[in-house]
C-alpha cells in the first residue's frame, strides 16, 4: 500500500481513519505470523526469499545481534535513539526495491519468549521486524510456539 505522489499525509481530512487502518493492517499481520508459527517451526520458516542475505546483512551491520541471547531481547531506546535511527535507516534503504513494503509498520515482540501483548509488542518498520525475527528463526528462538501446541 502506498501513499499517492500528491498525497499529504499533515493536512488529510481522516487522518485518524488511515491510521486506524495501518494499524488494523499491522494487528492482522502479526496474527498472521504467530498463525504460523503455531504451525510451523520458525527455524524451518522462511519469511522471504532473501532471508539468508537479509540475516548476513543484519549481522554485518548489527554485530551486537549475532548471538541468539542478544537477539531474544530487543531494546526500543537502542534502536530508536537518534544513532540507532540512523544505522536502522542506512540498513533498511538498502531494501528499498527489493522488499515489498520494506518501512510498513509493524508489530515486533520485544522478547522472543513473549505473546504478542501491549506490554511485549513495538511498532516497527517491516525491515526490522524481519531482521530480527528472520534471526530469531535461525536461531531457534520461535520454536516454541510450535512446540506448545503439540
Amino acid at each position: 500500500m502506498s501513499a499517492p505522489n500528491r498525497f499529504d499525509a499533515e493536512n488529510a481530512e481522516n487522518l485518524e481513519d488511515i491510521e486506524k487502518q495501518f494499524a488494523v493492517k499491522a494487528v492482522m499481520q502479526a496474527q498472521t505470523y504467530w498463525n504460523l508459527l503455531e504451525k510451523v517451526k520458525g527455524s524451518t520458516l522462511h519469511l522471504t526469499r532473501l532471508d539468508d542475505e537479509i540475516y548476513d546483512h543484519f549481522i554485518k551491520e548489527f554485530p551486537e545481534y549475532e548471538s541468539a541471547e542478544a537477539v531474544a531481547e530487543i531494546n526500543e531506546d537502542n534502536m530508536k535513539s537518534p544513532k540507532g535511527k540512523e544505522r536502522w535507516r542506512k540498513f533498511m534503504n538498502t531494501y528499498e526495491k527489493t522488499i515489498h513494503d520494506f518501512n510498513f509498520g509493524t508489530l515486533l515482540r520485544t522478547g522472543s519468549k513473549d505473546d504478542y501483548e501491549e506490554k511485549t509488542t513495538i511498532f516497527v518498520p517491516r525491515m526490522q521486524f524481519l531482521a530480527v525475527e528472520i534471526a530469531r528463526n535461525k536461531h531457534g528462538l520461535n520454536d516454541w510456539i510450535c512446540d506448545k501446541g503439540a
